[in-house]
């Protein structure tokens, strides 16, 4: 597909949703800088009223539609965020939205979507069952699409992120731009290298969701399998062709994230900056924390913090496996003796070493055949993973065999 959105394309979006979106800060992270080295700035996109970018892609498509399709309404599939764009623009400015959305999309985004009015249709177990849904609904109800990444006032909306990002860093080095369809990649990535040619643009994905990287690699946008993954709005098994045929020229670099390194990206985020994010918006720091972002000492860095509607109820299980990542959680097994004074004497180990018992469980029936002996499973809280190897390194001094339990994928 011929390239078809254009730097005056985004400055033309800016001055028609610039009084619908909020014109979100890009401070400097002193914290962030000391952990990675370069000097890095955040863009705090999740400030955005619906907590997510895709505001600025769904306002700029809407006011762009005539009468007769303002009065039928749009459609469009949705893993959350754009889906609350729409809904949230549609309801002001009087627009019927229709949303599909896979049946693991967050509970928080599905219930802010029916909030602000929107039809919400919940079908499929990936994007793209949700949007052939959409494609369908389209056909039979008269209903305008609306595509997430891959059509061309989306894209264009989500340009004007950059411009922003340019004005308040006007001298930065590198942007690092989380990427699932490309639309935000594609139009930061224009609007960027028209204001600062020598800037970088580095694509993140998920190696749960690989679709750029994959696209990239082949030449052309592919489909590729996509497992469950903590950064969701990104989960998404072809770019478009629209986005990737933009961004494609000119992306410098692409970093495919573990989801380990994403969950202890969203708790770095967390305890540094005071910022809960959703783990799509996470993948930027942790690219730049895993040390595969290559030359990025001393360089002015901006990290597209791009949403903030991480689902509550997962937010706990996020923070236990970032704190595992990072060593501040252990679990191992050891037997002890079945005696009086056994799990006293494990236990005191354990506080001399300095670290904390956060549970500890005993099993009989299965420790073997000696019966004064019973295995034990301890969950302990450390400092990290220096700490760690103290404590194990103490405990096999005082004569424990220590069985490491498997840390996270």
């Amino acid at each position: 597909m011929k390239p078809d959105v254009t730097f005056a394309d985004i400055l033309a979006a800016r001055a028609r949703i610039a009084e619908r979106v909020v014109r979100t800060p890009c401070p400097r992270s002193i914290p962030l800088s000391e952990i990675t080295g370069a000097e890095v700035f955040c863009k705090l996109d999740l400030f955005q009223r619906t907590g997510s970018f895709k505001e600025r892609g769904a306002a700029n498509a809407l006011m762009l539609l005539d009468e007769p399709q303002r009065a039928r309404g749009v459609v469009a599939a949705s893993a959350g965020n754009h889906a609350l764009g729409l809904a949230y623009h549609g309801q002001l400015l009087g627009i019927p939205v229709t949303v599909v959305m896979p049946r693991f999309a967050p509970l928080v985004k599905v219930a802010t979507c029916r909030r602000l009015g929107a039809r919400v249709i919940l079908h499929g177990e990936s994007f793209d069952d949700a949007r052939v849904l959409a494609g369908d609904l389209a056909d039979r109800e008269g209903l305008t699409r609306i595509h997430g990444f891959n059509d061309a006032a989306v894209i264009a909306g989500q340009g004007t992120m950059a411009l922003e990002i340019m004005e308040d860093v006007p001298d930065a080095d590198v942007l690092v731009v989380p990427t699932g369809g490309a639309g935000l990649l594609a139009g930061v990535a224009i609007a960027a290298k028209s204001l600062r040619p020598s800037i970088r643009i580095v694509a993140v994905d998920t190696a749960a969701a690989p679709s750029f990287s994959a696209s990239l690699a082949a030449g052309h946008p592919v489909q590729v399998p996509i497992r469950p993954t903590l950064a969701d709005g990104l989960a998404v098994g072809k770019v478009g062709d629209r986005s990737f045929a933009l961004a494609a020229p000119l992306v410098d670099g692409v970093v495919t994230v573990e989801e380990s390194e994403v969950a202890l990206a969203v708790l770095r985020l967390l305890e540094r900056e005071k910022t809960v994010v959703e783990g799509a918006a996470a993948t930027a720091l942790a690219a730049v924390m895993c040390g595969r972002c290559a030359d990025l000492a001393g360089r002015r860095v901006v990290l597209l913090l791009c949403g903030g509607n991480i689902d509550l109820t997962i937010l706990d299980r996020v923070i236990d496996h970032g704190l595992v990542v990072d060593g501040r959680r252990w679990r191992f097994s050891v037997r002890v003796s079945d005696r009086p004074g056994g799990i006293a004497r494990l236990t005191a180990a354990i506080a001399a070493a300095g670290a904390s018992v956060r549970e500890i469980a005993h099993d009989r029936a299965f420790s073997g055949a000696d019966v004064f002996a019973t295995a034990v499973e301890v969950t302990v809280e450390t400092s990290g993973h220096d700490h760690v190897a103290t404590l194990a390194e103490a405990l096999v001094r005082e004569g424990f065999d220590v069985h490491p339990a498997n840390e996270p994928a």
